[in-house]
Parts: structure tokens; sequence; C-alpha cells
């Protein structure tokens, strides 16, 4: 018997494998265009030293419990961490989206904090190989991995000039729009650290969308709150009500992890879900009932081990190719969802798309980095064949 996620991979998903390889064979990244935005870190990932042995050898705390653990003692005390740094990348949702995107072959525009006036170093690749408009400096976020989770710490003050005054002054109005009715998708990402995204959504709801060209049928729009926890109740119902406006011109998609599913069924008023528990969740149940309260074309549910999606009333589920020994998380969500998104612009059915967001996300948790258009056909047959 083959196994896919803990599961039994039967033939018939095997097959459904085969039928997603062989409706790839007829795609071309080259030909779409996709707009994303608005934010931009500076990722640093980061081991936390347990012991250390030596100069250049160290035992990692492998859990955010025993993290904890430790945090819990000092109480009262004092004591210290040593960090230590893998690597130095571009991060935040919509670069990370972004960046898997470009790999994939598409044409990309991007609009964010990538540092102004000169775009910083981890960003040279998308401002190379895309078309870049750069609004303000960089977050940066030191990114604490651990095998159960990551925790993401984070440093905002740059962000608030992503605002939209300054799109609109470096921009501009007709600009972005002429940018928008180019692309087959266009993304917003990264709500929760966008002190101003919500007056960025008024003003493209006000400003823009009256002259979007929808002529040849509605472009995708893909959103990322990404942890709203810290946001209140107050300002993510406002922000699911914009998001919701924007259904007049495009096929609203929203995607969530599962932390951020129970979150938003919380603020809603979904009974039996709570944010400091999400044991035993029926996915199914809680996927069906986020949509019929969020009203959008599209919702997306993405655990680590599996992913759901519900389109107009129809459910969709895959399981993942799980791997309990990752070699990096930190982005793995957006790699989904850019494996997603990139299903839906070339014309693929959902559940397509969620096999093609969980194999890109697969892939990406393995190697460290995005896959190509042809990573991902590779992987998707190595998976089919049991050689992952």
């Amino acid at each position: 018997m083959e196994y896919i996620g803990g599961k039994l991979m039967i033939m018939e998903f095997k097959n459904k494998i085969n039928e997603l390889l062989h409706d790839l064979e007829s795609k071309s990244p080259n030909n779409e265009k996709v707009l994303i935005g608005l934010d931009g870190f500076v990722d640093k990932i980061v081991h936390v030293v347990g012991k250390r042995k030596s100069a250049t050898e160290f035992d990692r705390i492998k859990t955010i419990k025993e993290f904890g653990e430790r945090i819990v003692k000092a109480a009262g005390l004092s004591t210290n961490f040593e960090m230590v740094v893998l690597q130095e990348k571009l991060g935040g949702n919509g670069p990370i989206l972004s960046n898997a995107l470009l790999t994939y072959g598409t044409n990309l525009t991007y609009i964010g904090a990538l540092g102004y006036p000169q775009i910083e170093n981890v960003f040279q690749h998308m401002k190379e190989n895309g078309e870049v408009y750069s609004i303000a400096n960089p977050g940066t976020t030191d990114a604490l991995e651990f095998e159960d989770g990551k925790l993401m710490i984070g440093k905002l003050e740059s962000l608030n000039d992503v605002n939209w005054e300054n799109i609109k002054k470096i921009i501009g109005i007709p600009k972005l729009t002429e940018l928008i009715n180019d692309s087959s998708l266009f993304g917003l990402e990264n709500w929760t650290m966008l002190p101003h995204m919500s007056s960025i959504w008024r003003g493209i709801i006000e400003e823009v969308l009256p002259h979007i060209d929808n002529s040849k049928g509605k472009r995708f729009m893909f959103f990322d709150l990404a942890d709203p926890e810290k946001r209140t109740n107050e300002d993510i119902i406002e922000a699911l009500q914009l998001i919701q406006k924007f259904n007049i011109c495009f096929n609203v998609i929203l995607g969530l992890n599962l932390k951020e599913a129970v979150e938003i069924a919380e603020v809603l008023g979904i009974q039996g879900y709570k944010c400091d528990n999400t044991d035993n969740i029926n996915l199914k149940t809680l996927t069906e009932q986020l949509s019929k309260k969020l009203n959008i074309y599209c919702l997306v549910v993405h655990p680590t081990i599996e992913a759901t999606a519900v389109v107009g009333e129809n459910y969709y589920h895959v399981d993942g190719p799980y791997t309990a020994s990752p070699i990096l998380t930190t982005g793995a969500g957006d790699n989904f969802n850019a494996g997603f998104c990139f299903g839906q612009i070339l014309n693929l059915s959902p559940e397509q798309s969620l096999i093609l967001g969980v194999a890109t996300s697969g892939y990406y948790v393995r190697n460290a980095k995005s896959p190509s258009f042809d990573d991902v056909k590779e992987f998707l047959n190595n998976w089919r064949d049991d050689k992952i």
C-alpha cells in the first residue's frame, strides 16, 4: 500500500496527479501576468541554542514548548538566549508569494516595501526578473524555527509608509489601474502587519475599481490576512467586509491556515471554535461554515498536512506530501498559496489547484527554495511514484 500524508494513497489520487500532469503539459506560465503587494521584510532564519558544544557546534532548542518552558523559568530572575542566524532572505507574504510565482515563470509586477529610495539586496532577484515599484523600506523579521512551528519576531515601523497616499504619489491611479487590467492575478497580502492596508483597500475600491475592465471576464484576486490574532475583532470584521466588496470586479480568493481559520470563525461568531484549541476540528465543517459567512468566490484553508477549498457550494480536499523533517518551514504557506493561485490562473480545477499548492509547499520545505515549473512537475511525478 502507498501512503500520502499519513493516509493510504489510493490509485484514484494517483490518477488525479496524472491528470494534473497531463493538463500542465499544455500550459505556459510565461503567458500569465501577476500583480502582487504590498509588504516587504528582510527575514533572518534563526535557531535558538539549547546547549553549545564548541565555537561551531551546538544543540538547538527543538520545540516551541521547550523554548516556552525556559522563558517561564526565567520569570522573576533573568536569562539569555543565543540566536544563530542560518540564512538572511527576502520575507513577507507578498515577496515570498511573488518569488514563488516568479520562479514558476510568470510575469511579475510587485508593489511594496522593498527599500526606498534604493531596493534592498535581498529583493534584487525580483527587480532583475520582474517589474518592481517600491514605496517604503522593508520591515525585518527574526524567524525562530522549531520542529513544531515557528515564532516570527518583527520590527514594523517602516511599514507605516505603505499607505494609500504614497501609492498614489509614487505610482498613481492611472498606472495602478493599467497594472491591474493587465494582470490575471492581483494579490494584496499581509493585512495584519500593514497598519494602513484597510485604507488602501478602501482607496482601491473607491478610486480604481470603477476603471477595471472586465470585458474578458473577471480576473482572480488573492488575499492573505496573515495571522490576524493581534488585531481587534472590529478591525478583522471591517477587513472581511472590504474583501467582499472586491467581488464586484474579481474572483476573490481568501487563503487561511488552520489557526487563522479558527480565529476568523470565532470572530464571526461561528459556534464551537476557540483560538486556544485547534485539536479535533472537523476541517470540512469549518471550511464550509466560513465560506457561507464570507460569501466570496473561493475560501482556502491549508493546515500542515492537508488543504481544503470551497468554490461555490462545492467542497474540495486533498492530503499533502507531509514530511516530519522539513529543511525550511518559513514561507511554506506562501508557497502553497502561490501554487493554488497559479493553478487557478491556468484554469485548472479547484482540486487540481489544491494538489499543485501542496506540491509547491512540499517541494519548498524539502529544498528550502521555490520550485520552477519543471521542478513542480518532477515533484508531482516523484510523489505519484512514492519517491519523495
